[in-house]
């Protein structure tokens, strides 16, 4: 049995098949664990949807911002942005319910052996067991009934940084926000969301949040499987895998079998992300 960590997808359906025909995956024993977005802005969402979550017990996808970017849409709580949206296949097929129903009640942050697969990263403060315990507030809410009105109170960038005595909304966003959103922070742990560039870019008094000194998950017994940063591209250290290879920007797809770490990919074109 092998398992396989896989970049943002963002409704790159091809370049996916493409992608685990080279690593040779098989669903009877295999494993796929997926850094979460996979839809949106890509050309075939509601493929990619339907195909993870008839994946069952196979697979593990975590929430990314664009996941929930669609629950949002769903649920009125945001207007949609733009002509670069792809979700109207989802939001108009006739499985559109339990596709969304099943999106909804997908973890933001797995934790499994010495792994913790979260999108984007986690804040300075927190170790990754009490991430995984800080997801499952969230995780209670997009699951329960009132997930719509849940979802009302997501958007935004305040507050900026953790506290232990937020509660209610503001505690629920800052954990959103960091596990969906962040790439630099400071060394307090405020979080910047404007900088979407690469190292080089972070603004004046903020780094790259797994540069943070101090993290309380670089405790040398964690790896953080993470997504959601094109700019940075591939990038692996003992401590973090850094999976989103920007496909849906003609970069490529990537897969990492975590056994002995060995990388596949399939390069992606800017028309349409068709492996090539």
């Amino acid at each position: 049995m092998a398992t396989y960590a896989i970049g943002d997808i963002q409704g790159c359906f091809d370049a996916l098949q493409c992608l685990l025909d080279r690593c040779r995956f098989d669903p009877a024993q295999d494993r796929l664990w997926f850094v979460g977005d996979l839809v949106n802005r890509g050309p075939q969402s509601l493929e990619t949807l339907r195909f993870v979550r008839g994946l069952g017990d196979a697979a593990v996808t975590v929430l990314g911002n664009h996941d929930l970017y669609l629950l949002m849409v769903a649920a009125d709580a945001v207007p949609k942005r733009g002509r670069d949206d792809t979700l109207d296949e989802i939001l108009a097929a006739p499985d559109r319910g339990e596709l969304l129903d099943w999106l909804r009640r997908q973890p933001l942050c797995h934790r499994e052996g010495p792994y913790c697969v979260v999108h984007a990263g986690l804040l300075p403060g927190w170790s990754a067991d009490q991430a995984r315990v800080l997801a499952r507030e969230v995780e209670l809410e997009l699951a329960g009934p009132d997930w719509r009105r849940f979802l009302q109170t997501l958007w935004g960038d305040e507050p900026a940084a953790w506290r232990d005595d937020l509660a209610g909304t503001e505690r629920h966003r800052v954990i959103v926000n960091a596990m969906t959103r962040m790439r630099f922070c400071s060394p307090e742990g405020e979080m910047e969301f404007r900088a979407k560039g690469e190292l080089s870019d972070a603004p004046s008094g903020f780094l790259p949040w797994f540069d943070v000194p101090g993290r309380r998950s670089h405790d040398g017994r964690t790896v953080l499987v993470t997504g959601h940063w094109s700019a940075l591209g591939l990038f692996l250290r003992t401590d973090l895998l850094a999976l989103d290879s920007g496909c849906l920007w003609g970069g490529a797809l990537t897969a990492l079998r975590l056994e002995d770490r060995q990388v596949f990919q399939v390069e992606c074109g800017q028309d349409g992300c068709v492996a090539r």
